[in-house]
């Protein structure tokens, strides 16, 4: 479905920040959201938290908590090899997508000399066999396969189970409170769901891609879920979709209909979580972020940067600093920004619960 329009930068920014709940919140319930989005980055207990709070029009601590312990989300390893929270449903599917470039983790030095000589397959079925019914601490676990396979490091004996056989994590674990992971418990996912986990699926992938992220280069879609090779796939849903152009004349795909925002509407501000999806998103992060500025964070990338958006694009860093949210703004700041921005800091602080009489700081 080819369309020849070629879209600027700003309507693929204001696109984005449309279908990312990011130009207006949403009264949809987290589920709904998480859902929409394919799944939330959870690596810190505290982030995902943040990341639905600046999106929903009601959120509070608890909804999410709730979710965890129903059994209703999955926080586990997926997506480009990190922690996501998605839905059961979601998971049964996305799990065995993404599970050939998880297993890859294998073959990175973190692992190889560790695991050097074992017999993975035993390695998964003892791992397997150990957590039937249970859920313990990674530290426990490795111990326990450290009897079964010893002189070998404990805790990278308990990952490598965890790149081997789809695990989830208690819901305690993804509690809030938490600004850096600590003791991780974990289990079966298939024992959490209470199914089993179905069938690679890169063509749903691609469309609920898509849907949230849209439209999109192939080398998007890739460097978001870590993936490669899906050229091919997305060559056999091109009939069901509609092609772009975006700057440059770079070839776009996304589903029809879908919609496209105007380069001209108006956007809040917003506070994103370090890791937030609409920031990792993409191969070419220009829709959100100025290549100048991704380089100047990329050192810090995988500890994550959190940032802030005005006019719909990264204005610059912030962090929870005591009571106050500290900002360092990479452009001038004007005084009608600055206004709101501390409106938007202060509902944040109140969220946050970092008590009262805090504000906003600029460095």
């Amino acid at each position: 479905m080819p369309d020849m329009r070629e879209l600027s930068l700003r309507e693929l920014n204001r696109t984005l920040l449309v279908r990312q709940h990011l130009a207006a919140r949403t009264e949809q319930t987290p589920h709904e959201v998480i859902r929409q989005l394919v799944a939330v980055q959870g690596q810190e207990p505290n982030w995902p938290y943040i990341g639905l709070w600046t999106r929903l029009s009601r959120f509070e601590h608890g909804d999410l908590a709730a979710l965890l312990h129903d059994r209703e989300l999955v926080r586990s390893t997926t997506l480009r090899r990190t922690v996501h929270l998605s839905t059961a449903a979601d998971f049964r599917w996305l799990r065995p997508t993404v599970q050939s470039y998880v297993a890859g983790a294998l073959n990175t030095a973190y692992y190889r000399d560790e695991i050097a000589g074992l017999e993975l397959s035993a390695l998964a079925t003892a791992g397997r066999e150990l957590v039937s019914g249970r859920w313990m601490s990674r530290r426990e676990l490795g111990l326990l396969l450290a009897d079964r396979f010893p002189q070998r490091h404990t805790r990278r004996l308990a990952e490598t189970v965890e790149v081997l056989v789809p695990m989830a994590h208690g819901a305690e674990t993804g509690e809030w409170g938490r600004w850096r992971n600590r003791s991780v418990t974990v289990g079966p996912a298939e024992e959490w769901i209470g199914a089993a986990l179905g069938e690679p699926d890169p063509a749903t992938l691609i469309l609920r891609y898509l849907a949230v992220f849209g439209p999109a280069t192939v080398a998007d879609v890739q460097a978001w879920s870590g993936l490669s090779r899906l050229a091919e796939v997305v060559a056999t849903l091109r009939p069901r979709l509609r092609t772009l152009r975006g700057p440059g004349g770079v070839e776009l795909f996304d589903i029809p209909d879908a919609p496209l925002a105007d380069a001209d509407l108006a956007v809040p501000v917003r506070f994103l979580p370090a890791f937030d999806n609409a920031l990792l998103g993409y191969k070419d992060r220009r829709r959100v972020i100025a290549e100048d500025d991704r380089r100047r964070i990329a050192a810090e990338g995988s500890a994550g940067v959190p940032v802030y958006l005005v006019d719909g694009f990264a204005h610059g860093r912030w962090s929870l600093d005591g009571p106050d949210i500290r900002i360092r703004p990479w452009y001038p700041l004007r005084p009608d920004t600055h206004a709101e921005l501390a409106a938007e800091a202060r509902r944040l602080l109140d969220f946050t619960g970092a008590g009262a009489g805090g504000g906003l700081v600029v460095e």
